[in-house]
């Protein structure tokens, strides 16, 4: 190879990468966005709310007056009421019977009616009066309930806002003021 035809080898790819570099340079200045930043006129605000609940806990006393038995102790029951009517059986049987033979069978009779009769009110007696010691004290109760309590929470506003000529919408979570700052996109279009 001549020094000529070697020289104009090395020009020709020098400026093929010179041309290469410059084609990637475009590219990448034409993909790349620019932002500035500019401000827009707000145009209405609207606060948004969460309701949220809260169950509050509550507590509720009363007095009670409470009956109280205190049952008696029992050391056995009593003959006595058996034997009176046994005794009063037996002289009423002895009445009625009136006459020899009669008069002892209805002293028998009327000594078992007495003392059946004296038992069974013994029982009904001791039954009424089992609890003969009765007090009243009072008490008292409580119980717990709850009740539910809302409250209204600003999560933010819905803002609309003008640029240019055009109405755009947005969340804010601050309240905007007059204005609010927006980013504008500035990058080449294809040709």
């Amino acid at each position: 190879m001549t020094a000529l035809t070697r020289n104009f080898s090395y020009k020709n790819a020098a400026l093929a990468a010179a041309i290469i570099g410059l084609s990637a340079l475009s590219t990448t200045l034409e993909a790349k966005d620019y932002h500035k930043e500019d401000r827009a006129t707000v145009t209405y605000v609207e606060p948004i709310y969460q309701t949220i609940e809260h169950r509050i806990p509550e507590e509720r006393c009363w007095v009670e007056t409470v009956r109280e038995e205190h049952s008696q102790p029992s050391n056995g029951r009593s003959k006595t009421p058996t034997l009176v009517g046994g005794i009063i059986g037996g002289v009423i049987g002895n009445e009625v019977g009136r006459g020899g033979d009669n008069k002892k069978i209805g002293a028998v009779v009327g000594s078992l009616l007495g003392m059946s009769i004296a038992n069974d009110i013994q029982k009904r007696s001791r039954h009424d009066t089992q609890y003969s010691n009765v007090s009243y004290r009072d008490v008292e109760r409580c119980e717990v309930s709850h009740r539910m309590e809302t409250e209204q929470v600003l999560k933010g506003y819905n803002v609309d806002y003008r640029y240019h000529g055009e109405t755009y919408s947005t969340f804010m979570r601050q309240h905007p003021g007059d204005s609010i700052r927006v980013a504008v996109e500035v990058r080449p279009l294809s040709q």
